[in-house]
């Protein structure tokens, strides 16, 4: 494979979630027509650069390799459905119910994604001899997953009831608290086994020490946001503050604990294409070179 389409490949999709928060964000073009193709282009840009990197390696007869471009796959797949179908989203107050029921539909299928990507690094890791940060990451990470499906299950329920009747059925203070109280473990186990993930890939030398410290650290940060946001989650309307300028709601938004993994999984990606690193059956080490 080219080394120029896969270091273009790699930069691309290192940039993807940021860029996607600015597209998805940007109600303007929510035009009929234009956000489908800009969401078409996008989609057909992630996939493409996902297999030149290293994604195609999921195919491949080395077991490793196979399964360390699955785990990256998975990290990047939410940001691809993301890029199909939120383009000019924008906040859930300026869309419509078809749309935020569309919204919670992405979240829900990427909640499983992510968790099922936690699932498979933690098998990676431990089969390259990691296996103290990864369990780490895997207990919380699949505890983060539980926790997404049933807060977002309420989400998408409201939406559908919403999208049926016109308006939002009245859920109750207990209800509504106890969403609250699910997005936020969610969100905590979520960057918590990132961080733990994050310094598992260090020790196993496939990401460079440098970096996985700055991924964890990254990581933790975010998790303090939200836990100084608090338990309950804020409303976010017209009528309130700019969400934006807020850190621990942005960093409690149910997308943005998914950036880290998904940047994570593009160095798995580059690290199952890179055929230097392919090695005969039997000859490989426990761990690989570093990383960054």
């Amino acid at each position: 494979m080219n080394q120029s389409a896969r270091r273009m490949s790699y930069v691309f999709l290192c940039t993807l979630p940021f860029l996607l928060l600015i597209v998805g964000g940007v109600r303007a073009l929510r035009i009929p027509g234009v956000y489908q193709s800009i969401g078409v282009v996008l989609f057909a840009a992630i996939l493409t650069a996902a297999w030149i990197l290293g994604a195609r390696m999921i195919s491949s007869r080395a077991a490793q390799e196979r399964s360390v471009a699955l785990a990256g796959t998975l990290f990047v797949v939410p940001w691809a459905l993301i890029s199909l179908l939120w383009v000019g989203i924008g906040a859930p107050f300026q869309a419509t119910p078809p749309e935020n029921y569309m919204r919670f539909l992405v979240l829900l299928a990427n909640s499983i994604v992510v968790a099922s990507g936690f699932v498979a690094l933690k098998e990676v890791l431990s089969e390259a001899g990691e296996r103290f940060y990864s369990t780490l990451g895997f207990a919380t990470g699949l505890t983060a997953g539980t926790a997404y499906l049933a807060c977002i299950s309420l989400s998408l329920g409201v939406s559908a009831a919403r999208l049926h009747s016109g308006q939002a059925p009245d859920v109750g203070a207990v209800l509504s608290d106890f969403y609250s109280i699910l997005e936020f473990v969610a969100c905590v186990l979520t960057y918590l086994a990132t961080a733990a993930f994050a310094v598992a890939l260090g020790q196993a030398r496939w990401l460079g020490q440098g970096a996985a410290r700055a991924y964890a650290v990254a990581s933790l940060l975010l998790l303090l946001l939200v836990v100084m946001r608090g338990v309950s989650y804020p409303e976010i309307s017209a009528n309130t503050s700019p969400w934006y300028t807020q850190p621990g709601v942005i960093a409690g938004i149910p997308a943005i604990p998914w950036i880290i993994p998904c940047l994570l999984g593009v160095v798995l990606l580059r690290r199952a294409g890179d055929e230097q690193r392919v090695v005969e059956a039997g000859n490989n080490p426990p761990f690989g070179a570093a990383q960054t």
